[in-house]
Parts: C-alpha cells; structure tokens; sequence
C-alpha cells in the first residue's frame, strides 16, 4: 500500500517515504514457522481425523491473529518527510495521523546499537516546538540518511522562510 499523494499540499514534494525497517516482522516470521512446524506435527503424529481438523483451525487462527496482523501494521505505517512537513500515518481500520511542520522542528538526532547499525536501522529523534515536544520514531531504515535528509530539508525550509 503505498503512500496517497493527494495529502500534499500545493508545490510539496516527497523527498522520502519509508515504511519501518523488516526487522519488525522478524518476530511475526519465526512466530510463523514455529506455528506450521507445530502444526504439520499434530496432523502427521495425531492418528484422529477430528484432532487434525482441531489442530489446523488452530493455527490457521493463530497465523491469522498474530503475524497478519504484524504484517499490516507495518504496511500501513508510514514515515513521509516532505519539504514542507513529516506526515506519520499509521492503522487500517483505527488510523493514526501526525504532521510535523519543518518549521518547527528544533533538533534531530539519531541512535542506533550495535545490531541496529548491522541490519542498516536505528532510532529517529525529533524534537517539535509542538505541544507533544519529541516524537521517537523506531525502526527507521538506513537511520543516519534518513536523519542527513531531515536535516536537509529543514535548512532549505528554513532558508525559503528566510527568503
């Protein structure tokens, strides 16, 4: 699902979107392979047909509840920074939205740990002169270009204020 361009505004361009990093759904994923492993085991080792159609409902709902739902959440989200603003959106049914005007973003700053710099992640700060002050964005992918380009783009934003 990508990301609908009629939420821009009149000579406002996309510079990134990003969805979070895959390392979200790496639970999901071994979430998964441990429920059909359990799964095909029951069938093949359960000698009652009743039993097998138990089993497989089971973890058909399984799969249903947890990693889909996984899935969607992290194809649903997304982190747009813009030349004007940063739109976070998130959510299917119950949508979540948040826009950040360049102009009032204070600081940006990022983290990352050791694992986080191996898998090309880490942790976006931004600090907003907004009434909810600092937004934590997790799991942001290539975490220090992503930063380089807010910073970027709020300098240009700031020079066009400033012109």
């Amino acid at each position: 699902m990508g990301f609908p361009e009629n939420l821009l505004v009149a000579e406002e361009r996309v510079a990134l979107s990003l969805h979070p990093h895959w390392k979200r759904l790496v639970g999901a994923f071994l979430f998964t392979l441990l429920v059909v492993a359990a799964a095909i085991a029951g069938v093949v080792f359960t000698p009652w047909q009743i039993v097998r159609y138990v089993i497989l409902g089971v973890a058909l709902l399984l799969l249903i509840i947890y990693p889909l739902r996984r899935l969607i959440g992290w194809a649903t989200t997304h982190y747009v920074f813009t030349t004007h603003r940063i739109l976070l959106r998130s959510g299917v049914i119950s949508r979540k939205g948040r826009d950040i005007p360049l102009d009032r973003i204070n600081d940006v700053s990022f983290q990352h740990n050791l694992f986080e710099r191996m898998l090309g992640c880490g942790t976006l700060v931004i600090e907003s002169a907004g009434e909810h002050g600092q937004i934590v964005l997790k799991d942001v992918p290539h975490v220090e270009r992503t930063h380089g380009t807010l910073y970027q783009l709020v300098e240009q934003d700031d020079s066009r204020a400033g012109a």
